[in-house]
């Protein structure tokens, strides 16, 4: 809620409940400024809020399904800029044969501006046991593709593309400068305000080398006071604790927010297949089920923030600090193999100063400036020196006489022991300025900077040895230039966009040579890179009917190497390749958005989109073969030029606000021509499908509480990481990862004063046995109990 005054300009706030004649709460009810393009909807509580209303006088109306509507009048003035309106609907009686179409809300407004994007929103989930890559990989197109429990590496999959394809942001600033420890693993949902999911092309204002598509996961930021606490507990002596509030000055306006955050599992689940085996006498190998024994995840973290939000020279200005501190135990290379790992583990941590600063209608109407920068430092470390060998039931493994045995290599992974450490000092700031000519036109420019100055140690080599150890830089400038159009009266939405990259990476190496008279020096060997590249897009949307919206977006994307494809990385078991080359793809999405609609007490939308992805230089694993496959480390190479193709479509259904369904669908093929000879790429799912219920009951044991029940249920069909070689493919069903169908479920139970909510999940309810990237096995069936407490809520 907030006053601005600059010259005659005033604005305010109206906001409040929405709830009908028995008192209870009515969620996503649509609630707009009569004569303003001003609307949204009701949260889960029927509370609403709606701010930069103009000075004047106005009518605000909600209206809901199978309720009547109704109309109040308000004025904002200098005088009168916080405005309480709560609203009780009575049932209707009429029987309504007609189509209805409600307000827009921040999320429909995004899916139609021409993108290929999905909004998601995490307030239902952040009341449950789910973790943001759980949420995400329910979502159309994509794919979550994590190698274990709680806390192990993860890509994402727009698409068919993935990896480092795929960039995510944490408002607007790249993940990756937060480090290992600051993750979606570990970023309780309760944090987050929505996410967006971009694919294939990406707008300017996320203006990085994202050529696969884009994750924007937008923190809280609106300014009222809240806290809000969280407690979860399950299988595999998992806990899970979040902690996050505000606190705003009315009068002042300053602003303390705060957050934490801690997560731990033993993730010592169940696995068994080829590869969980008991070598005995003879070399004889025993298949067995058993329990992972190396694979504990510890993350801690927290941000701190203060400064001014909604005074008259900064919407919002924060200072802050960030920090983050993970333990993960390794239990096998990159393949799970018969002799899996002990005692090997990576440490990271990272502390980090920000800086956030937004304005609208800075100096004059339509200038709005965004800044947002990150400046500290990140450490990781890897601790190896265990040289015995382990079998699957966590005892020593013997050799075919029965003897114990070391590894003459001396450590787990074949390489040697090694007290590895990385310290990075990293940069981050991105800056952004649009200007609105007027209701049709703006005009935005961004720039995105990241730079990493990397240098490697290890304590078990030699004084000499760490002496002689080369620095790394990797320097990275994006640069935007966007221009926006609305015409025929908000049906045509436009968005051209034009982007240059440009990276600089230093590879800095000691080395000796001999002077001019015979005498050993050392010298810095420097080798460096500085290229430039360009690419460019649009995005356009055209409202056929005001319930049905045609979407077209296309960009040439370029996405550079980062900087483990280029320098490796030792706690990931990934090799350097200092020759690869960056990857560009013309991509392309046609697609349709049927709804909102609204007949009578259903609701429901559609929408759908064909997409096209011309790969050059793609980047990713190498094409294996049943020859070159390494069972611990990995590189990143580039595995050629192709192009993938396919389609996905999303249906959300409701009915009375207690009854929800969704489902979605996506179907592609990646080939990549690879020695001259066109092939699916593997490691890759091309088939998947989610679908998910959800069902309320109100006034269940106490009145005005509210017992949801949730049901999901995923499928991905079978795929391979080994590629067939000629038509001779005897054999290669070893290396299939099976058809897979996982099913989840859940309970939560809301109190009557919303405050208080708990909640129980079932995860993988017929304890399937589900694999992912290279036929790693995934945590078998799993329970979960919550507690969330809040106040004020969001």
């Amino acid at each position: 809620m907030f006053l601005i005054v600059q010259g005659q300009q005033i604005s305010g706030t109206v906001s409040g409940t929405v709830q009908d004649t028995s008192g209870d709460s009515l969620p996503f009810a649509s609630v707009l400024v009569k004569g303003l393009k001003l609307g949204v909807l009701t949260n889960d509580i029927g509370f609403y809020s709606i701010n930069n209303i103009p000075k004047g006088k106005y009518n605000l109306v909600v209206s809901f399904v199978g309720y009547g509507t109704r109309s109040i009048p308000f004025e904002i003035s200098e005088s009168n800029n916080k405005v309480n309106l709560d609203f009780t609907l009575q049932e209707s009686t009429e029987n309504l044969d007609e189509v209805t179409i409600n307000g827009k809300s921040h999320e429909t407004k995004l899916e139609t501006k021409g993108f290929a994007v999905s909004a998601i929103k995490t307030e239902e989930a952040s009341l449950r046991n789910i973790q943001t890559n759980e949420l995400l990989n329910t979502t159309v197109g994509v794919k979550i593709r994590q190698n274990g429990g709680l806390g192990s590496d993860v890509t994402y999959s727009l698409n068919g593309l993935s990896g480092n394809s795929v960039r995510i942001f944490i408002d607007g600033i790249p993940i990756s400068t937060y480090g290992n420890s600051f993750n979606l693993n570990s970023i309780p949902p309760s944090m987050i305000k929505n996410i967006e999911v971009y694919k294939g092309v990406v707008p300017g204002y996320l203006a990085d080398d994202a050529l696969g598509g884009a994750i924007n996961i937008v923190l809280h930021n609106d300014a009222k006071t809240n806290f809000n606490a969280s407690l979860s507990y399950g299988s595999f002596n998992t806990t899970q604790a979040s902690v996050n509030g505000l606190y705003r000055f009315e009068k002042s306006g300053l602003t303390v927010k705060a957050s934490l955050f801690h997560n731990y599992s033993d993730n010592d689940y169940k696995v068994s297949g080829r590869s969980v085996v008991v070598t005995g006498l003879g070399g004889v190998q025993t298949p067995i089920t058993a329990r992972r024994f190396n694979d504990a995840y510890r993350s801690t973290g927290g941000r701190a923030e203060i400064g001014f939000t909604d005074v008259k020279w900064s919407d919002q200005f924060f200072i802050g600090v960030t920090g983050s501190d993970d333990y993960k135990e390794v239990q096998h290379g990159a393949f799970m193999t018969i002799t899996p790992y002990k005692d090997r583990f990576l440490e990271s941590d990272a502390l980090l100063g920000s800086i956030n600063y937004q304005k609208k209608d800075l100096f004059t109407k339509g200038l709005d400036v965004k800044v947002n920068g990150l400046y500290g430092k990140r450490n990781r470390a890897v601790n190896d020196t265990v040289s015995w060998a382990y079998s699957w039931n966590g005892e020593r493994a013997i050799d075919f006489r029965g003897n114990e045995y070391q590894y003459t290599w001396r450590s787990q992974q074949e390489g040697g022991p090694t007290l590895a450490k990385i310290k990075r000092n990293v940069a981050s700031i991105r800056s952004g300025i649009s200007y609105a000519i007027n209701d049709h036109h703006s005009v935005s420019i961004n720039h995105v900077y990241s730079g990493i100055d990397r240098e490697d140690s290890d304590a078990l080599r030699s004084v000499l040895e760490n002496t002689f150890v080369g620095t790394r830089e990797l320097k990275k400038n994006i640069y935007s230039l966007t221009y926006e159009l609305t015409a025929f009266d908000e049906k045509l939405k436009a968005n051209l966009f034009g982007k240059h990259y440009q990276q600089k990476s230093t590879s800095i190496d000691p080395a000796i040579e001999s002077d001019a008279d015979g005498n050993d020096v050392v010298v810095d060997e420097v080798v460096s890179s500085n290229k430039n590249y360009d690419g460019y897009g649009f995005a356009a949307s055209y409202e056929i009917v005001p319930s049905i919206t045609l979407l077209a977006s296309a960009e040439k994307a370029i996405r550079l190497p980062d900087e483990t494809e280029i320098f490796g990385n030792d706690g990931d078991n990934v090799v350097a390749n200092s020759s690869i080359d960056p990857e560009s793809s013309e991509n392309f999405n046609l697609g349709f958005r049927f709804g909102n609609f609204n007949i009578k007490k259903h609701a429901f939308t559609i929408s759908t989109n064909v997409f096209t992805r011309n790969i050059k230089d793609r980047i990713g694993l190498p094409i294996e073969t049943s020859l070159n496959v390494d069972d611990e480390l990995i590189v990143y190479v580039n595995q050629g030029s192709g192009t993938s193709k396919g389609f996905d479509a999303q249906l959300n259904y409701s009915y009375d606000n207690n009854f929800g369904l969704n489902f979605n669908i996506s179907r592609f093929d990646l080939k990549i021509e690879n020695q001259g000879i066109e092939i699916n790429v593997p490691n890759t799912p091309f088939f998947t499908m989610n679908g998910g219920l959800r069902y309320s009951f109100k006034d269940l044991i106490q009145k005005k509480s509210r017992l949801n029940a949730f049901y999901n249920v995923y499928f991905t069909d079978e795929f391979s990481f080994l590629t067939a070689q000629g038509s001779n493919t005897v054999g290669n069903e070893f290396f299939a990862v099976p058809q897979q169908i996982s099913q989840d479920f859940g309970l939560s139970y809301a109190f009557p004063n919303n405050k208080f909510i708990v909640s129980f999940d079932i995860k993988n309810i017929f304890d399937e046995p589900v694999y992912d990237n290279l036929s790693v096995q995934k945590p078998g069936r799993a329970f979960y109990l919550k507690l969330n407490y809040a106040i004020n809520k969001f």
